[in-house]
This record gives structure tokens, sequence and C-alpha cells, in this order.
């Protein structure tokens, strides 16, 4: 989908280009480590399923931590590597990894995913300073950007009029697929005799995923049924489809997202959810029966869970995301390539 679209005829891409796989540099301030190998599973997908479609994808890490030196550091090992290295765009991952590509000597197609357009939460709840800037300097890049990528209309309606692609992060439907709880609880070691509440918040529970506010329903739930709280840490990507569906239901309560991977996942093994109103999480679960849209406070959450566990059904959320299929959505990014490039050309 793109908003306040504008044409540029196909025929602006040169021939040669247009025959040939585009070599494209992926830039991006997160991306798995030695520490963290789970880290960023939609970006890694992103970048493989280019590759499947013959893009010639090369992907530059790089760790910013907010410190502007890291940032210098980075943007010249970028610069020096454009000047040795021959590409046809530049891809940035989050907005902050933009301005690595500034002043630009190749088109530039920016994705925007949450923090960048949102801000930042610290460990008190409250948006940071720091999370002020980045927001600035996302904005400035997406003014200078070919072309820009949001994972939501939520996160569009930031970029105050700028024309943009709203293309979300895929699912990969080969591997969410749902499956007997007893068997997925078996794999995990899960108790079968509990009611389990999945909750996945990775190193950001206290922040803006808001683990407390979680912690804080599930209590008054105490000794109105066997009910226990499942947070994956560290687990391989692939190992969320069992918690996926050895879990009865999902529950998000994040401050913001941009939209929300676990959501689609979630919907793709068929998992009931409640959600705080965040991200695109109204548009995919308001008309999905045992799904809930919830509040901030405690009690609305702990009766919606309550509410879903007494129904004790899964959902049918797998038929909505037929259209998040990782190959549909990598021709979408591949057709804003050749856009970044027709409206080079153009110039």
């Amino acid at each position: 989908m793109l908003l306040n679209d504008s044409k540029i005829a196909d025929n602006s891409v040169p021939i040669g280009l247009r025959e040939r796989c585009l070599r494209v540099l992926m830039v991006t301030s997160e991306w798995p480590t030695p520490e963290h190998p789970e880290a960023v599973p939609f970006i890694v997908r992103n970048a493989e399923f280019l590759h499947r479609a013959s893009v010639d994808v090369e992907v530059f890490p790089f760790r910013g931590a907010k410190k502007p030196t890291n940032y210098l550091r980075a943007w010249r090992r970028l610069q020096d590597r454009l000047k040795r290295e021959q590409y046809d765009l530049v891809h940035a991952q989050f907005g902050q990894s933009g301005l690595l590509a500034l002043p630009k000597s190749l088109p530039l197609v920016v994705t925007f995913r949450g923090d960048d357009l949102e801000g930042i939460v610290g460990d008190d709840g409250r948006y940071t300073l720091a999370g002020r800037f980045l927001q600035l300097a996302s904005q400035m890049v997406a003014y200078v950007a070919d072309e820009v990528i949001t994972v939501s209309e939520t996160l569009a309606r930031r970029l105050l009029g700028r024309r943009c692609h709203i293309i979300p992060s895929g699912v990969d439907l080969d591997l969410f697929n749902p499956i007997p709880a007893e068997e997925a609880r078996r794999q995990l070691g899960l108790p079968e005799d509990k009611r389990l509440v999945l909750f996945v918040g990775g190193s950001e529970q206290k922040t803006r995923k808001r683990y407390w506010l979680a912690r804080a329903a599930l209590d008054l739930l105490t000794g109105e049924r066997d009910i226990e709280m499942v947070v994956p840490k560290g687990v391989p990507h692939n190992t969320m489809p069992l918690y996926m569906n050895a879990c009865d239901v999902l529950l998000l309560t994040s401050l913001h997202e941009g939209s929300p991977n676990v959501v689609k996942e979630a919907l793709a093994c068929n998992l009931p959810i409640v959600s705080t109103d965040v991200g695109d999480v109204r548009m995919r679960i308001s008309n999905i029966e045992g799904c809930t849209i919830v509040g901030d406070s405690p009690d609305e959450i702990s009766v919606a869970l309550s509410m879903v566990l007494q129904r004790n059904k899964r959902i049918d959320g797998r038929r909505t995301v037929a259209d998040l299929d990782e190959r549909i959505l990598t021709e979408q990014v591949i057709e804003v390539y050749h856009r970044a490039l027709a409206k080079r050309n153009h110039h």
C-alpha cells in the first residue's frame, strides 16, 4: 500500500538494470550477535527472502548504542565501503540507520519499524530525551530518502504527510503452523494441567513491553484458576511456534508498537490474543472472536484474560494473515527498490 501515491513510469528504469539482479546494501542498527543470536528475526528473514528473490543483498550491521562516536565510526566505515563497492541502492532498516547513508550517493530506501518514530521508553516508563532526538533524526531521514516504508499505518501518520509504502513484516507461514497443544507442551516440558499465558518481552520487559502491567493483571486472577505466565528468554526463533501452540493466550501490554510480529505469528498459530491498542493490532484482531483489545488497567486486562481462558478455544486467525506471506511482501519491497531507482533516473 502506498500513501499519497505518485506515479513514476516503469520505463524510467534502465533496461539493463531491470534485466540483472539488484545489488543492495542493507544497513541496520540491529542484527544477531553471538550474545543475542535470536535478535531481529524479521530483518534476517527479510534479507533471506530478498536473496531467494535473486536480489544480491549485503548487510552492514552496526551498534549505535545511543553514542554519537559509534555512529561516526560506523558512518566512516559505510562511506568507505560505498566508495570501494558498487551497489544499486541502500536500504536502511530503522530511521537511525539512514543517517549513515547521508549525504546520499545512491538511492536510499528507509524502513521505519517503531521506536525510530514513536520514541524510546526509559526505565521509569517515560519517553526519553534521546528518543525525542531519534524521532527528529528519523523525520529528517524520511524527508531526504527516495522511498519510505513503514510497517503500519499508525507509523505512517508519524511522517507528517510524507509519501510512504505500508509493508508490514511478514510471517513464515511454513514455520508458524497450528499443532496440538499437548504435543507442544510435551516438547517444551510445560505443565499440561495449567492455563498458560504467553508474554514475549525480550530485553524490554520493564520498559516498552511493560511486564509489570502483565504481572499485575495476572495477580488479580490468583485463585480463580491455575494460571502460569510463560516468558521465553533467548530461545531460537524457530522454537517460538511451540510456545504459540502450547499456551492458551498471548498477552501484549506494550506502551507502543509498530506492527508487532508476535501478534501476527500468534494469529498464524490460531492463538487467542489480549492486547493493548498499539500499532496495527486493532486492525488485525478486532474482528476475530476470542481476541480482545484492552486499556492500560490491570483490572480490565484481567477480566479480558478471564473471558478468553473461560472460552477455552483456539481462534480462526490463520486465514487473516495469508497476505503476510514473506514471499508476497518481498515482491512489494523489490517494487519499492525499482521506484527508488526510477525516481533517481528520472531526476
